[in-house]
């Protein structure tokens, strides 16, 4: 029978038979499916399909088909030492190996599953030195991402998985006495799961009967392992986001319980540098609060599919740090961690760009760094003749930086400086900055010229030889103007010139001044 297998509320799985409608309505153990409105109203036939992690519907392959199998994890078992108390350092934590079978999860099998064997426990020794067992059934809760852990090793992924004893709290009850473990899975893709296992109930007429685990203190199987139900799973894809300012992210955190554990709250918290903060908080059965006008969680998606993501809208340095996604249950409590880190490249500009030989020759170059962030920043200078193989690296007294500068979007920035003498150069020089950043895949280069003192003189006579052409020019052009001119000029009589001579001491009338008038021929 061709089935539709989805996510339904709190991440159980839903499967729609085919021909299946609106009105009508299955069991599959606890859960009650009721096919939504929005699933008809496309009138597309109902395939074969499974979720995906990003929970959108993908047809299986040609041939393939769902399928049971069990995902073995080698994992380790930690616990607080003999005499250690709660809230000890990390040293007085014990390790132990341990195995961790998830049993019966589904996955999609297109026949290279064909090989798979179900688990089989090696025996019944539970000495100390044999890695402990746990056997975990998703019957009331389904675990994430099973086929990314049961092809872990074929896509070359290393699964991390530790288990430990987890401290139930009931209200107003107390700590309970019921064995609980919390597993916790992190692939190195990203993924995180954690599981809250209880150990599996006994019998009341078995209960005397039954075999505890020398060590653990709870009922084992007839193979000496501890049998254990998913009662709740929170996991998330993104444990780790970098981003840059002024965009919009997702932190996915997402989420199911058993049905008889209800939703009691959701928070989300931001921890940095020591402060925290709350970010966002839903009570059930009360109006979600967000601290903060950038942040929203869709409550309708909460109550129907577990998902609990964190949306933050055009993101700033105060956004960055520690998001805590905190969900809790009247019996169970587990938190997702992710870290948001925000990065911002460089702006960089080298100046002055073309450097020439004069006064003294000593020169500053700058190298302006702007607009980045985080604060770390590595700046290098380079040296490059045209005989040189390589750009060779400068160091020393020669350079130095400015203090650092914050803008007021949180960004950085900085000056280095390159000191150079400009009369020990006798060829071009290129020299160049380049700086490397967090948020930079490869370094920003900056270069900067120094011309030739044979650039300079040829400069300097080009400028002398045009200088001398265009007078010449404009001298012979004149010349000949003026001898056109004085083809057309008529002759005149010459003035006639004075001469002066003194014949008496006495005053001579007035406009005779002792000059006579001669006319020359």
């Amino acid at each position: 029978m061709n089935v539709l297998v989805s996510k339904g509320p709190q991440g159980r799985l839903l499967v729609f038979p085919a021909g299946w409608n609106d009105s009508s309505t299955h069991d599959r153990g606890e859960i009650t499916v009721l096919l939504q409105k929005t699933v008809t109203s496309t009138n597309l036939p109902l395939k074969p399909c499974v979720m995906t992690n990003d929970e959108l519907p993908v047809e299986l392959a040609p041939g393939s088909q769902l399928r049971s199998v069990d995902v073995v994890l080698d994992c380790h078992y930690i616990e607080e030492a003999v005499g250690g108390f709660p809230g000890a350092f990390a040293g007085s934590f014990s390790s132990d190996p341990a195995t961790l079978v998830l049993r019966g999860v589904s996955v999609a099998d297109d026949g290279s599953l064909d090989s798979v064997t179900n688990y089989e426990a090696p025996g019944t020794d539970t000495d100390s030195a044999s890695p402990i067992i746990f056997e975990v059934s998703e019957t009331l809760v389904p675990i994430p991402y099973a086929e990314s852990l049961l092809h872990a090793d074929c896509a070359g992924e290393k699964v991390t998985c530790e288990i430990s004893p987890y401290s139930l709290h009931l209200a107003d009850e107390g700590p309970s006495q019921a064995s609980w473990f919390m597993g916790t899975l992190k692939l190195s893709s990203g993924i995180s799961i954690a599981l809250v296992l209880k150990v599996s109930n006994v019998r009341e007429e078995d209960e005397r009967m039954a075999v505890l685990h020398p060590r653990l203190k709870v009922p084992i199987s007839k193979e000496g392992t501890v049998l254990t139900t998913v009662e709740f799973q929170l996991s998330s894809r993104t444990p780790t986001l970098r981003t840059r300012l002024g965009t919009s992210v997702t932190l996915d955190c997402s989420f199911a319980l058993a049905s008889s554990s209800p939703l009691a709250s959701l928070e989300w918290r931001l921890q940095y540098r020591g402060s925290g903060r709350r970010v966002f908080h839903y009570q059930a059965g009360d109006v979600a609060q967000a601290e903060q006008s950038t942040a929203h969680v869709d409550v309708v998606q909460l109550l129907e599919t577990g998902d609990a993501s964190l949306s933050l809208q055009g993101v700033g340095v105060g956004d960055e740090g520690t998001y805590i996604c905190l969900v809790s249950t009247p019996q169970h409590q587990a938190q997702n961690i992710i870290q948001l880190q925000l990065v911002e490249p460089p702006r960089v500009r080298l100046f002055p760009e073309l450097v020439s030989r004069e006064g003294d020759g000593a020169t500053t170059l700058t190298c302006e760094i702007s607009g980045y962030y985080p604060l770390d920043v590595s700046v290098k200078w380079t040296r490059e003749a045209p005989d040189d193989k390589d750009k060779i690296p400068i160091s020393g007294s020669s350079t130095y930086f400015s203090s650092h500068r914050q803008a007021q979007d949180g960004t950085y920035g900085i000056n280095s400086y390159l000191s150079i003498n400009t009369a020990i150069e006798l060829g071009p020089v290129t020299y160049s900055c380049h700086v490397s950043h967090l948020a930079l895949e490869e370094p920003i280069t900056a270069s900067a010229q120094l011309r030739t003192p044979e650039q300079k003189t040829s400069n300097g006579l080009v400028g002398t030889f045009i200088a001398t052409f265009i007078f010449l020019a404009a001298l012979v052009g004149l010349m000949l103007r003026r001898r056109k001119t004085g083809k057309s000029v008529k002759h005149f009589s010459p003035l006639p010139r004075l001469r002066f001579h003194s014949q008496s001491s006495s005053p001579a009338p007035y406009g005779a001044a002792g000059c006579e008038t001669q006319r020359l021929e």
